[in-house]
């Protein structure tokens, strides 16, 4: 049975302490999001800083998501910019619980529509999971193009898009021509308003991390047709969405947490903890959303 990926899902961080997953804390980082009302829960994708992880970790990680999950929808991250690559990170995570498996568009290679066409074809021809597109040409160097997406929306168990291209004319084409069924979540937070606004079925965030019972109430009220309430909720939540983007993601997402002492503000190189400036910027804003 197909599970419904809508809503608002946490891309989750990866919680380190002295070099080493900090597995106690990411368990409470799951259990918050669950408590707080989250629909579905995303580990292991870019905000996991997941390339520097290795294969115990990750499949420590989904083993906790899944504990924790109190049978909330679970979206791995499996990407890479091989095949080979992203199949033998589906089928090591394959005993351990996942719904779907969240796969980026190949990066660096940077395939013509074509290529990247066969790529999703073969990943899931691959796998009896859902798959979920997700399209980053910020972070890959190649957008997936309208018609490749309404394409690969053919494919059966090729169920969403999570699309972060921040092209809103190009996301709302994909929704409008979409078979049903077919997700289309905003893979940026501060377009999960005018996206879902405009038929789009929801958020893989980053912001909900920090702040995940507002993000919840925002996208409550849109699926709601309460756009007076959306719009208040929004407002309030912007000074978030920019303040955990003034460095790279997931950098400031773990300099809020760690203020709230939720998890260190600890990374793995390349990305340092951040600067003082933006601790400073990102405790203003907890305090103004009462989150300090």
């Amino acid at each position: 049975m197909r599970r419904e990926y809508r809503g608002l899902g946490t891309a989750l961080v990866t919680p380190f302490r002295d070099g080493k997953v900090d597995y106690d804390a990411f368990r409470a980082l799951v259990r918050r999001q669950v408590e707080a009302g989250v629909d579905f829960l995303v580990p292991l994708g870019s905000t996991a800083e997941t390339p520097c992880l290795e294969d115990e970790e990750k499949v420590n990680i989904l083993k906790i998501t899944k504990e924790e999950s109190n049978g909330l929808p679970i979206v791995a991250g499996v990407g890479s910019n091989s095949p080979a690559a992203t199949i033998r990170n589906m089928r090591l995570l394959d005993p351990f619980g996942a719904d779907a498996y969240l796969v980026v568009v190949p990066f660096y290679n940077k395939p013509e529509q074509e290529g990247i066409y066969q790529y999703f074809k073969t990943i899931a021809e691959a796998t009896d999971r859902d798959v979920i597109l997700y399209n980053v040409p910020g972070r890959t160097g190649t957008n997936m193009k309208t018609e490749t997406t309404l394409r690969l929306a053919e494919i059966p168990n090729i169920t969403a898009v999570k699309e972060a291209s921040g092209d809103i004319a190009q996301i709302i084409d994909i929704k409008r021509q979409a078979p049903e069924g077919f997700a289309v979540l905003s893979g940026n937070d501060d377009q999960t308003l005018p996206l879902m606004a405009c038929g789009a079925d929801g958020v893989i965030s980053v912001a909900s991390n920090v702040a995940p019972e507002q993000m919840k109430a925002l996208t409550r009220a849109v699926a709601a047709s309460d756009l007076k309430e959306a719009i208040r909720l929004n407002n309030s939540l912007m000074p978030l969405y920019h303040a955990c983007f003034v460095e790279s993601n997931p950098i400031p997402a773990k300099a809020a947490l760690s203020l709230m002492g939720i998890c260190r503000d600890e990374m793995r190189l390349p990305l340092l903890p951040a600067t003082g400036g933006t601790r400073t910027l990102l405790a203003d804003v907890l305090r103004k959303l009462q989150l300090l």
